[in-house]
C-alpha cells in the first residue's frame, strides 16, 4: 500500500502543494519592484495578496486533511454521474466572443466589446450547461440581449474605474473618456 493510496495522505499532498504554490508565488513576487505607483501600492501587491489567499486556501486545507478530513464525504456513484462530453458549440462560443473582442475594442470600445465577449460567453456556458441534446436549440432574442445588458452593466463601471479613479488608459468609443 502506497502513501498516495489513502484519501487523508491525498489531501495532505494536495494541501502541501497550494501551500508550496503560495510560497513559491510570493518568492516571485518579491522579485518584482514594489515601488509605489499611483493608488499608492506597488506592482506586486496583487501577487503578493493572492499568493496570500493561496496560502489560507492550503492552510484550511491542511488542517481539515489533518483532522477528520474530507474522508467522511460519501464517494460519487458513478452510475449517477452524467457522461461528461465536451460541448464544442459552447467552447466556440467562448472563443469567438474572446477573438471578436479583441477584434473590436479599438474600433468600438472597450465597454462594448467587453459586452459583446460577455454575450457570447454567457451564450457558450448556456450551451455547454444543456447538454448535448438542447445545445442544438437556438436560445431566443430575450437572452441575448439580457446577456448583452448585463456585459455593459458590468464593463462600463470598470470602465469608469480604470479610467477616470485610476487614470489608465483603455480604448473607448469617445474622446470624452465616459464610452
Amino acid at each position: 500500500m502506497s502513501f498516495f493510496s489513502t484519501k487523508k495522505n491525498q489531501e495532505i499532498i494536495l494541501s502541501t502543494g497550494i501551500i508550496a504554490l503560495a510560497f513559491g508565488l510570493a518568492l516571485g513576487a518579491s522579485g518584482i519592484s514594489s515601488e509605489a505607483g499611483y493608488a499608492g501600492i506597488g506592482p506586486n501587491f496583487l501577487p503578493l495578496l493572492v499568493s496570500a489567499g493561496l496560502f489560507l486556501c492550503g492552510g484550511f486545507l491542511f488542517w481539515e486533511a489533518m483532522g477528520q478530513g474530507f474522508s467522511h464525504l460519501p464517494d460519487a456513484d458513478p452510475s449517477e454521474a452524467r457522461q461528461a462530453s465536451p460541448c464544442w458549440s459552447g467552447m466556440a462560443w467562448m472563443s469567438a466572443g474572446l477573438l471578436l473582442s479583441a477584434a473590436l475594442i479599438t474600433s468600438i470600445g472597450f465597454i462594448l466589446s467587453c459586452a459583446v465577449c460577455f454575450a457570447c460567453a454567457a451564450h457558450g456556458l448556456r450551451q455547454a450547461n444543456a447538454g448535448p441534446a438542447q445545445a442544438a436549440q437556438p436560445l431566443g432574442i430575450r437572452s441575448w440581449v439580457l446577456d448583452a445588458f448585463l456585459g455593459l452593466a458590468i464593463s462600463a463601471p470598470v470602465f469608469w474605474m480604470f479610467t477616470k479613479f485610476l487614470a489608465i488608459s483603455l480604448p473607448g468609443l469617445t474622446q470624452s473618456g465616459w464610452l
